[in-house]
């Protein structure tokens, strides 16, 4: 375990070096927060969505988010484009399932995009993750109202299915890779309380995935770094929405390979 908090260390300070371009295309409501998000990791953000560019754009990227939260048939094929083009170039792609379950049109692109395009790592809540590994889950617009009975099993089916790391998020986060899984345990109610704080999470997988090749470290790193950033925010704020919101941006770029070390919280462990 030594050596994977190492690792999420030495992750982040090359995110730091590097900047990696993160290609997004998102959803309206978390634009602006993604994108600051991916700045205050120390990566550079992009997002386009039009037919005309994303090919030429992924090309240019260390990775690609695809994030189904405001989706339309033109979006959908905006990420068909983009993600067959980054399978291309060998270029991770993360995927935000947000709301699958809760309309028939999110499930079905959601899986169609699963199905032309190789996601690199799923990024969701317990009920998206029920839903596309075809279990039965409760959904309230895009927030989960599934009980954690089962998630892992659905996490671990979905994973070798797809043959992809799959990271479900909630109290504690559950990072699957065939029958290995990671727990990261870091992290604050209050990053409930503040619209997106998930999509962030999605970027960071993104940002993480660009300079680590190994999708499951990049995942459990990503969230175990959101998370200690969360923890910091809402012990100087109280958890208050507003002021957590903006300490939160502030305390991801201060996040250092000193506090990784001392605060992350991560168990492995194997088999369902």
């Amino acid at each position: 375990m030594n050596e994977l908090i190492e690792r999420i260390a030495e992750d982040l300070q090359k995110v730091r070096e590097t900047k990696p371009l993160v290609h997004h295309i998102t959803n309206y409501v978390v634009m602006n927060e993604t994108a600051n998000l991916t700045l205050s990791l120390g990566a550079l953000p992009v997002m386009a969505h039009a037919h005309e560019e994303v090919e030429e754009m992924v090309a240019m990227a260390g990775a690609l988010v695809l994030n189904i939260g405001t989706l339309d048939p033109y979006w959908i094929e905006s990420m068909l484009k983009a993600g067959k083009k980054a399978n291309e170039l060998g270029t991770p792609v993360v995927l935000d399932p947000v709301g699958a379950g809760a309309t028939r049109y999110r499930t079905e692109s959601a899986k169609e995009i699963l199905d032309a395009v190789k996601v690199s790592v799923i990024r969701g809540n317990a009920a998206e993750i029920a839903t596309l590994a075809g279990a039965e889950a409760q959904i309230k617009g895009v927030e989960s109202m599934e009980p954690p009975e089962g998630m892992l099993e659905n996490g671990h089916r979905l994973s070798s299915y797809y043959g992809c790391v799959v990271a479900i998020t909630g109290k504690d986060d559950h990072v699957i890779d065939g029958s290995e899984t990671i727990i990261v345990s870091n992290g604050t109610p209050a990053l409930g309380g503040v619209t997106g704080t998930g999509c962030m999470a999605t970027t960071a997988l993104a940002v993480f995935s660009a300079v680590e090749k190994d999708h499951l470290v990049a995942a459990a790193g990503a969230l175990a770094c959101f998370g200690i950033a969360g923890e910091n925010a809402a012990a100087k704020t109280g958890g208050h929405p507003g002021s957590f919101h903006a300490t939160l941006y502030d305390e991801v770029a201060r996040l250092d390979a000193t506090q990784v070390k001392e605060k992350v919280k991560l168990v492995s462990m194997t088999g369902v």
